[in-house]
């Protein structure tokens, strides 16, 4: 079969089951006795494992069985949950995620996950494993014999018809385990004369490791093997004494009644084993009914799907093409305007309007709700948690807002750091929190919502603020304020000093934070988006980080604008107003010209100094076309000749070639075919 036409498939369907896992397990954890959520998990893991092994990632498919192993114990209520054991079971799902993405990079899926393995063995096996943190994973990460005394098979359901119809036919089922001498120095050898014997009296169903992982040594020294024969348990034990090395030889038959229970609860069909494939990946049915049922599970099933997948790349060559059609839209409106001709004046017209609605229709299409990036946080929460040793609780609210997934694609780091923030920084550990009449579980709110044309994204902590003057002290340390303006800060621009690069006032640098590295590149990174941040603090009550960002970056609405002959457009989104002032109203202030607009001083910035428009003729100096431009509660009036008029542009990226252009953020082209800059207005600021 020609898997490479199905990848593309396959990682984005295995990214589906294994974000649905740690959203069941969150809510197992919360949830320990509701056995239908392990069933949920369950079925994504089955469902991974069975994708994985007919695309031949067989490593993957591995772990994703091991992990089902443990699923399958809890639920038939071998094992009961408690975090610990979660932990591991999180681990492999962030294994597994990593290796789905080292596919989608173009590697082959591989990694090291032994002690994730054999902590899932251990599990399996009964064991629970201690509280989860760095030490215990070193201490796991111990050679295989750890976990060897414990080994255990678990069939699929095929393998049980095989042993339960065996059986029937008369034909004893045995589960054989072989213990070599600790000295054996050819094992795989032994292993082989060990599986001759056995192939000689019966047939071999199943072995604890892998054929494969026989052959190559991967075992200390036990290794059990699921066998049928018609051989007395005391014959078998005999014969495979007499290979030389083997130690102990223990054969127990093995109980088929639970097999049987299984299997006439399954509807009758044939049986068949897929070729190729060493264990069939048909979905197992619980041994015993499920008892408790949750919420999802009792939903009716969803009416099918009327969703189809398409590579974004196709999206991009479609939003390019119709950036083309603005283009020319924008230049048919200006020949009309020119001829004057009334039908070409109407039909232009109506095709504004149906390229309007066309346009509305490709932008939903690019449309991401930012929950594929909002739904890896609970689980990143969880383990922070875990790791410092806090009680914190994730709210996450309107993760059902879309945004455009240009800006999807680079809002996803600076949440991380803004998330890490508030838990390290912010959430302060239990006893603090009693000692401050606190409930000692902290919360940490991530929250999406609409307003106008942009989307604001807020995450709200109820944890120890910002300290003023623990912030002051090492900013003045760091050299980002001198002693003699810290005075004269507001409480606002005190905690924007945070953002300041290098900046962090962590005593210890840890694994979380401390570094300086991270707030300054969420303010960086924002601002190249064309959105802002702003924070609010109080000491002792919590903080609350706002970040505002547009809804698309690709088609913007601009005001044009002219200097000299030249036209620049300055986003609609970043003006308050427009305006014509005296020259008589201008003001100095430090050396710089102010206004005063509606009670509050306002910097002037002449753009022909900014520019260096060379001017080829006076200009009247009485009067001055000045738009107000706003970056968070800062303002500034942007001085240029006169105002053109408001229109939709396409944002034109300047090239590899003109990257560091002060104060351009793009170019456009316009209705007469002349190129026009988009100013950024926050650079100005």
């Amino acid at each position: 079969m020609e898997v490479n036409q199905y990848l593309e498939m396959f990682i984005d369907e295995s990214k589906e089951h294994l974000q649905a896992c740690s959203e069941h397990l969150l809510e197992l954890e919360k949830n320990p006795d509701d056995l239908a959520i392990v069933g949920e998990i369950f079925r994504s893991a089955h469902t991974l494992k069975g994708m994985s092994a007919t695309m031949g990632f067989e490593d993957l498919a591995d772990l994703t069985h091991k992990m089902e192993n443990v699923l399958d114990a809890i639920r038939n209520e071998k094992i009961h949950v408690t975090p610990d054991i979660l932990d591991v079971v999180f681990e492999s799902v962030d294994h597994l995620e990593e290796m789905v993405q080292d596919i989608a990079s173009g590697g082959d899926g591989k990694r090291d996950v032994q002690s994730t393995v054999e902590w899932l063995k251990r599990i399996e096996a009964g064991e629970t494993p201690p509280h989860h943190d760095a030490d215990t994973e070193k201490a796991t990460q111990a050679p295989e014999q750890t976990a060897t005394t414990n080994l255990k098979l678990v069939y699929d359901d095929f393998e049980k018809t095989v042993i339960s119809q065996s059986v029937e036919q008369g034909v004893k089922a045995y589960e054989i385990s072989v213990t070599l001498r600790d000295d054996c120095l050819l094992k795989a050898a032994r292993v082989f004369m060990v599986f001759e014997i056995l192939e000689k009296n019966g047939d071999v169903i199943k072995s604890s490791p892998t054929v494969e992982k026989l052959e190559e040594e991967q075992f200390d020294s036990l290794f059990s093997v699921a066998f049928i024969s018609k051989e007395s348990a005391s014959d078998l034990q005999q014969k495979l004494m007499k290979v030389s090395e083997v130690d102990v030889v223990e054969v127990t038959e093995i109980d088929v009644a639970a097999f049987k229970e299984v299997i006439e609860e399954k509807p009758a069909e044939p049986v068949k084993k897929p070729e190729n494939v060493e264990s069939a990946t048909v979905p197992a049915t619980p041994a015993q009914p499920e008892k408790k049922t949750s919420a999802a599970a009792k939903a009716s099933t969803p009416a099918a799907s009327k969703t189809i997948r398409v590579n974004i790349e196709r999206l991009d060559i479609l939003m390019n093409l119709f950036e083309e059609l603005v283009i020319d839209r924008g230049r048919l409106l200006s020949i009309a305007d020119e001829v004057g001709h009334g039908e070409l004046s109407e039909t232009v017209e109506r095709m504004s309007r149906t390229m309007g609605d066309l346009q509305n229709i490709i932008l939903t299409m690019r449309m991401v709700p930012v929950e594929t990036v909002f739904n890896r946080f609970p689980k990143m929460v969880r383990q922070i948690s875990r790791d410092t040793n806090k009680k914190i609780t994730l709210e996450v609210i309107g993760a059902e807002t879309e945004l455009d997934r240009t800006v999807i694609d680079e809002i996803g780091d600076p949440l991380v750091h803004l998330i890490r923030n508030s838990c390290d920084h912010g959430i302060e550990k239990p006893e603090v929190r009693r000692q401050k009449g606190k409930p000692e579980e902290g919360t940490v709110e991530l929250r999406a919502y609409h307003s106008g044309n942009y989307v604001f994204i807020e995450i709200e902590d109820d944890g120890a603020g910002i300290n003023r003057d623990k912030v002051l002290e090492k900013a003045i340390s760091k050299g980002v304020i001198t002693p003699e303006t810290a005075g004269s800060l507001t409480d606002k621009q005190i905690n924007e000093l945070i953002l300041a690069s290098g900046f962090s006032t962590a005593d210890v640098v840890s694994d979380l934070s401390g570094r300086g590295v991270g707030l300054d590149v969420v303010k960086t990174t924002i601002e190249s988006l064309g959105g802002n941040i702003s924070i609010e603090s109080t000491q002792d009550v919590g903080s609350t980080f706002s970040i505002q960002l547009p809804l698309t970056l690709s088609i913007i609405s601009v005001m044009l604008v002219e200097i000299e002959k030249e036209i620049y457009a300055i986003p609609l989104s970043s003006i308050i107003e427009t305006s014509i002032i005296r020259s008589a109203d201008i003001l100095n202030a430090h050396n710089q010209k102010v206004i005063d607009f509606r009670g509050k001083v306002v910097p002037l910035v002449f753009l022909e100094e900014v520019f260096e428009v060379p001017r080829n003729e006076a200009v009247d100096d009485e009067f001055h076309s000045v738009v107000i431009v706003r970056k968070g509660e800062k303002l500034a009036g942007l001085v240029v000749d006169s105002f053109i008029g408001q229109q939709e542009i396409v944002l034109k990226s300047l090239g590899d070639y003109l990257t560091n252009i002060f104060a351009i953020s793009g170019a456009t082209i316009l209705g007469n075919g002349k190129v026009a800059l988009i100013i950024d207005c926050n650079a100005l600021m």
